[in-house]
C-alpha cells in the first residue's frame, strides 16, 4: 500500500460524492463543466475559498500528472509539503487551470498541494489502498477481534475433557 495519509484519503472519497452530486442524475455533463468553468474563474481571479475539496473539484479533470512517484511521496504528510516542488509535477490542460492553479499557488500553496494532491488520488484510485477509518470499520474490526477471543475461551483441552470421563480411562 501507498503511504496516504488518511486525510488526502478521505478527501479523496468526498470528492467523488462531490462529482457524482454536480453531475446528478441523469448526468448533466453541460451543468458540471458550467460549474468546473466558473470555479476555475473565480480562482483565477482570486478568489480565497480556502476549501482542499473545492479547488480539487475545480482541478481533477484539468490536471495532467506528470511524476506519479513524487506525487505518491508527497501524499504521506496532509499538513505541509513542498508546495513548489509538487506544482512542478502537473501541468494544467486548459488556460483556465493554469491561471487558477497559478493565483491559488501565489495566494494559498498549501491549498493548493493539497488539492493537487487530492485530485491526484481521485484520478488515481485503482494505485492506493483506501484504508476505512470510519466508526463503522473501526466497531466491525473490534467484534472481529472480539469473536476471535470468545474462540479462544471456548478450545476445549484434555484437561477439561477428563473432568468428565466418566470411566476414568481417557476414552469416552
Amino acid at each position: 500500500m501507498k503511504n496516504i495519509h488518511p486525510e488526502f484519503a478521505y478527501q479523496s472519497r468526498e470528492l467523488g460524492v462531490q462529482i457524482e452530486d454536480t453531475l446528478g442524475e441523469p448526468p448533466d455533463r453541460k451543468n458540471y463543466e458550467r460549474v468546473i468553468k466558473s470555479l476555475l474563474s473565480e480562482y483565477a481571479n482570486g478568489a480565497e475559498y480556502d476549501d482542499v475539496n473545492l479547488l480539487a473539484f475545480a482541478l481533477v479533470e484539468k490536471l495532467k500528472f506528470n511524476d506519479p512517484a513524487g506525487l505518491f511521496a508527497q501524499c504521506a504528510n496532509y499538513e505541509e509539503g513542498d508546495a513548489a516542488a509538487l506544482i512542478k509535477m502537473v501541468a494544467g490542460t486548459s488556460a483556465e487551470a493554469i491561471n487558477a492553479l497559478a493565483a491559488v499557488e501565489a495566494s494559498n500553496p498549501q491549498l493548493a498541494r493539497k488539492a493537487i494532491l487530492t485530485a491526484f488520488l481521485f484520478n488515481n484510485r485503482n494505485r492506493w489502498k483506501d484504508d476505512d477509518h470510519s466508526l463503522d470499520a473501526l466497531q466491525k474490526d473490534e467484534d472481529s477481534d472480539n469473536d476471535e477471543e470468545d474462540e479462544d475461551q471456548f478450545d476445549t483441552s484434555e484437561e477439561v475433557e477428563g473432568l468428565f470421563d466418566s470411566r476414568g480411562d481417557g476414552d469416552e
